[in-house]
Parts: C-alpha cells; structure tokens; sequence
C-alpha cells in the first residue's frame, strides 16, 4: 500500500490519483505521522458497499434466526403470494 502525507497531496493530489486509478492501490494518507484517510478507486469503494450490504443482510437473518422470528415454508409462501399477486 502507498503511504502520501497530507501535505503531499494537497500539493499532487492529479497525479495521486492519476497514480490510484491506473494502480488500484489504496493509498493511505498520514497527518503528523499517524494515518488520517485512506484513498480508493471508485469502483472498489462501490463494490465494498455492495459487500457490506449483503453482509448486513445476513447478519440480520441470522440475528432473526437466533431470537426465533422464522416463518415455515407454508407461511412464507401465504406472505409472498399476498405481495405476487
């Protein structure tokens, strides 16, 4: 992974990027020695979102699973049909 201080990229930030879009390495951007943001690619953020999303989705059905809020099969289909027809 780069490492760019802060006051680097204030004075590069086109050719920072330039260097992260052709690269698709995170770069990571320090402020008086400590890291203070990351830089990424459009696209890796966007996909990290959707991962994010549908990891949330899951924990949420297993947290359901857990406490008992489950339907049977029979009742599921009821629920679905009433919102398919």
């Amino acid at each position: 992974m780069k490492v760019e201080l802060v006051t680097t990229l204030k004075r590069q930030a086109t050719r920072i990027l330039s260097e992260l879009q052709a690269s698709k390495e995170p770069v990571l951007i320090t402020e008086h020695g400590r890291p203070s943001a990351y830089l990424i690619d459009v696209e890796d953020y966007e996909f990290m979102q959707q991962r994010l999303e549908l990891l949330e989705g899951i924990a949420r059905g297993e947290k359901a699973i857990t406490e008992g809020r489950t339907l049977s099969k029979e009742k599921a289909k009821e629920r679905m049909s009433k919102w398919l027809s």
